[in-house]
C-alpha cells in the first residue's frame, strides 16, 4: 500500500469503540475515508499479531478510500456506511483475495492451493455498493466447524478480545475479535449454527441472526446454503447493526430464495424503528425447559435476574417459560458428542458445496466437488475424526454422500422446520408475546484451549426454525467473560427485535472496551 501523507490526521485515540455515526462526524470535520482507513490498518499492525483476527489485509482498501473522498469532495449524496472501514468474514468471497475456509488445503500461504474467486459475494458487493472501505477477511475454523473457536485454522487460533484466556466464540470468530478490539468499525458474520449469535456473545458484542432467506449467501463456502446458512452484521452498537442490515437484505437473482424476502423490509430500514420507549408495553418470554431442558448456571441466573429487572424497568411484562407444556423441547435432535447441537438441514452441505465452486470462476484452481475431495482426500472432513464426522449421525447424509450433485432429500429438516415454527407461532399467539428474551449463553464462556464449547440457548432451535435473533450485551460473568441476552421473533421481526434490543442498550450501557495488549 502506498506510504502515509505527511500531513495525515493522528486518528489513533478516536478508533476505540468507533461507531458510525463517529466516523461520519469524522467525515464531516473534514477527516478524509482515506486517513480514517490507514488509522485502522495502523491499528491492526498493531495489535492483530497478539489477537489474529485479520488473516488477509485488502491491497486496494487506500485507494478504495480515496474513491469515496473523490465521491464527497464531488457533492455526491453517499449513504451512512460510505468511507466506514469493516471485515469481511474469511468465507465470504470477496474478489482478489482467497477463500480459503480455515484449511491449509485451501491457502497457498499453508502450502496448499488459493480459491480466488473471480468475483465478489452478494452481500460483499452490497458492502461496496454502500461505499464501505473493506479492509481485509478474517480468521475461522477449518470449514467453520465449530461455533467455539479458530484454534485448528491454518492461520492459527484467534483470541477474544474482551477476555484473551477465553473462547472467542465462532466459527465468525475473527470478525468478532476485530470488532471488539476496534480493528474495524463494522463486521459480517455467518452462521449454520451459532456463529453469529456466538461470538458475538462471547465478545459483548452486537450481532443479527437474521431470518432465513433476508439476506443471500450464495457466494459464501457452505454448511447449509440450502437450509440454513445466514449472513448478519456484527457491531459494537445496536444502531450500527441495523444500519448494516439495511445495506445487506433484500431479493438478489444471485440468490433466488431471497424473493422470500420481497416486502418484508420495514419501511424507512432496519433502524426506523429503535427507540429508547421500545419495550413499553411489550411481553417478553424468558428462558425455561419449556424451551429447552437444560438448565443455567447459578451466576447466569443471577445475571440474568438482574437483566430482567432492567427490562421491567423499561416497562416490559416478562412471562416465565412461556413454552412449558408446548413440546417444543421435545423437537431437537442432537447429534451425540456435541452440546445440544442438532445438524438437520446440514444434508445440503455437499450438494451446496459444488454449487459453490462451480461459481468460483473459470480460473479457480477447483470448480468441482471432485476436484475439491481429490485435493483435500488426506484430510477427509467427513470421515472418522473429521471436523464434520458428526454429520454422519444425520440418517438422511448417507444417500447425499453417496450421490452428492442430486439436489438432497430434505424432507426430516422440512418437517422439523414446519414444527418448530407451528409450536412457536402457537405459544407466542396463546401467551400474547411480542418477543423472548434469553441469555444468549448458559454459563460463562470457557477457556481457549480446553475440551468445553459455548454453551448456548438457541442454537439450533432457531437455525431450523429460520427465525431471527439479536445478540446484545448485558455485563460480565466474574472470569470477565461477557454475558449477553439474546431477542428472538417471528419470521421478519428483526427491525422490532432491534427496537427492543436498542432501548436496552440505551438504558443499561452494558458495552465496554476491552484493554488491549500489542
Amino acid at each position: 500500500m502506498d506510504a502515509a501523507p505527511t500531513d495525515a490526521p493522528d486518528l489513533a485515540g478516536m478508533l476505540s469503540e468507533m461507531t458510525v455515526a463517529d466516523a461520519q462526524a469524522a467525515f464531516a470535520r473534514g477527516v478524509t475515508a482515506e486517513a480514517l482507513t490507514r488509522a485502522f490498518l495502523a491499528r491492526i499492525e498493531n495489535y492483530n499479531p497478539r489477537y489474529n483476527a485479520v488473516i488477509f489485509l485488502n491491497p486496494h482498501a487506500v485507494e478504495e478510500a480515496r474513491a469515496i473522498d473523490r465521491r464527497r469532495a464531488a457533492g455526491e449524496a453517499l449513504g451512512p456506511l460510505a468511507g466506514v472501514p469493516v471485515v469481511i468474514k474469511d468465507t465470504m468471497d470477496v474478489a482478489g483475495l482467497p477463500t480459503t475456509a480455515g484449511w491449509h488445503f485451501l491457502c497457498a500461504k499453508a502450502g496448499g492451493v488459493d480459491l480466488m474467486p473471480a468475483t465478489d459475494a452478494p452481500v460483499v458487493a452490497r458492502m461496496r455498493a454502500a461505499g464501505c472501505v473493506i479492509l481485509g477477511k478474517t480468521n475461522v475454523p477449518v470449514l467453520s466447524a465449530t461455533g467455539s473457536h479458530a484454534n485448528d485454522s491454518w492461520a492459527g487460533p484467534t483470541l477474544n478480545a474482551m477476555a484473551p484466556d477465553l473462547l472467542p466464540g465462532g466459527s465468525s470468530a475473527g470478525t468478532a475479535t476485530a470488532v471488539a478490539a476496534s480493528l474495524a468499525v463494522l463486521g459480517l458474520a455467518e452462521e449454520t449454527g451459532g456463529s453469529i449469535q456466538n461470538p458475538a456473545s462471547a465478545q459483548g458484542l452486537v450481532g443479527i441472526k437474521p431470518t432465513f432467506a433476508l439476506v443471500p449467501n450464495t457466494g459464501v463456502v457452505p454448511l447449509a446454503g440450502s437450509t440454513r446458512d445466514v449472513v448478519g452484521p456484527i457491531a459494537r452498537c445496536v444502531r450500527d447493526a441495523a444500519l448494516t442490515l439495511d445495506a445487506l437484505a433484500g431479493y438478489t437473482a444471485a440468490d433466488p430464495k431471497t424473493v422470500a424476502g420481497i416486502g418484508r423490509r420495514p419501511k424507512g430500514g432496519y433502524a426506523a424503528k429503535l427507540s429508547e420507549t421500545a419495550l413499553r408495553g411489550k411481553r417478553l418470554g424468558l428462558y425455561g425447559p419449556g424451551w429447552r431442558d437444560r438448565a443455567l448456571s447459578a451466576e447466569t441466573i443471577q445475571l440474568y435476574a438482574r437483566a430482567q429487572d432492567e427490562i421491567a424497568a423499561r416497562g416490559a411484562t416478562l412471562a416465565a417459560d412461556p413454552f412449558a407444556g408446548s413440546g417444543f423441547a421435545d423437537l431437537g435432535q442432537p447429534v451425540a458428542g456435541l452440546d445440544h447441537y442438532d445438524a438437520r438441514g446440514i444434508e445440503s452441505v455437499l450438494y451446496d458445496l459444488h454449487h459453490y465452486l462451480q461459481r468460483l470462476g473459470p480460473q479457480a484452481a477447483y470448480r468441482t466437488l471432485a476436484e475439491f475431495d481429490a485435493a483435500t482426500k488426506a484430510e477427509d472432513p467427513l470421515a472418522p475424526g473429521g471436523v464434520l464426522d458428526w454429520m454422519n449421525q444425520v440418517p438422511a447424509f448417507a444417500a447425499c454422500r453417496a450421490d452428492p450433485l442430486a439436489p438432497p432429500d430434505l424432507s426430516d429438516f422440512l418437517a422439523a422446520r414446519e414444527r418448530y415454527l407451528d409450536i412457536f407461532t402457537a405459544v407466542m399467539a396463546e401467551q400474547g408475546l411480542d418477543a423472548l428474551v434469553f441469555p444468549q449463553t448458559r454459563d460463562a464462556v470457557p477457556a481457549l484451549h480446553g475440551s468445553e464449547t459455548i454453551h448456548e440457548t438457541t442454537v439450533c432451535e432457531i437455525n431450523i426454525a429460520g427465525l431471527p435473533g439479536v445478540v446484545v450485551p448485558a455485563g460480565r460473568y466474574a472470569s470477565g467473560s461477557p454475558f449477553c441476552l439474546i431477542f428472538v421473533g417471528p419470521l421478519w421481526s428483526e427491525a422490532d427485535l432491534l427496537g427492543l434490543a436498542y432501548d436496552y442498550e440505551q438504558a443499561t450501557r452494558h458495552r465496554a472496551a476491552p484493554d488491549l495488549r500489542a
